[in-house]
C-alpha cells in the first residue's frame, strides 16, 4: 500500500491565503485539469454527480468582485469601508472557480431512492464540500493560493444572467485563487485532538 504522506502533507498546507496576485503558478489548463479531476473522482450521494463548476480568468473574474463590491456598497453602505478592502482583494486575485449543485440531477435517481430524498440538501452539502476542498488542496499543493468565499446570496443574480446558467444551478461557494504574494497567517492554536478524537475497542 503507497504512503498517504504526501496526501496528509498537503493536506496540512493548504491555508486560507488572502494576498493574492493576478499571476498564476501553474497554466490555466492545469487549473481546470484539477477540477475536472474533482468532478469525476469526489464522492456524491447515489453517485448522483450533481456538482457543477464556472472558472472565471481574467475580466470575467474581476467582473464578478466588481458586481459584488456594488451590490455590497447599495445593501450595507455603512460597512463599505471594511467589506468593500476585503472584496477588492479578492477582485486583485488571478480566478475564481465558482461551486453550484443541479437539483436536476436528482431528478435521474432511481425511485427507490425518493423516502430518503427529504436527506439530499444535507448530503449535497457533504458533497459539495469535497469537491471545494479537493481543488483548494491541490492548488496549494501546484503552489498556489486560496480562500473559499460565500457571496451567492448577493452575486447569484448577476453570475446567472452573466453566464446564462440554468435555474436549477444553485450558487454554493467561491474559491478565489491566485500565485500568493505573502504567505498565510499566524496559524491560529488547534483544539487538543484529546479532546475531539474518540476511539473505542481497540
Amino acid at each position: 500500500m503507497a504512503s498517504t504522506v504526501p496526501f496528509l502533507e498537503a493536506v496540512a498546507s493548504r491555508r486560507s491565503i488572502y494576498t493574492l496576485s493576478k499571476e498564476s503558478t501553474i497554466p490555466n489548463h492545469r487549473i481546470l485539469e484539477i477540477v475536472k479531476h474533482a468532478l469525476k473522482y469526489a464522492p456524491s450521494p447515489f453517485n448522483v454527480r450533481s456538482a457543477r463548476c464556472i472558472v472565471l480568468f481574467g475580466d470575467d473574474h474581476s467582473k464578478l468582485w466588481q458586481n459584488a463590491y456594488q451590490v455590497t456598497e447599495q445593501a450595507t453602505p455603512q460597512a463599505i469601508e471594511i467589506l468593500g478592502l476585503k472584496i477588492k482583494g479578492l477582485e486583485a486575485a488571478y480566478g475564481t472557480a465558482m461551486w453550484f449543485d443541479d437539483e436536476e440531477a436528482y431528478n435521474d435517481l432511481t425511485p427507490r431512492f425518493a423516502a430518503l430524498s427529504k436527506q439530499y440538501p444535507e448530503w449535497e452539502e457533504h458533497s459539495s464540500g469535497m469537491h471545494q476542498f479537493i481543488v483548494w488542496t491541490a492548488l496549494a499543493a501546484e503552489g498556489m493560493g486560496a480562500n473559499l468565499q460565500h457571496y451567492q446570496s448577493s452575486i447569484s443574480p448577476f453570475v446567472h444572467q452573466m453566464y446564462d446558467v440554468p435555474v436549477s444551478w444553485k450558487l454554493k461557494a467561491q474559491l478565489v485563487f491566485g500565485k500568493p504574494t505573502a504567505p498565510a497567517g499566524v496559524e491560529k492554536p488547534k483544539m487538543h485532538l484529546d479532546d475531539a478524537l474518540k476511539a473505542y475497542g481497540m
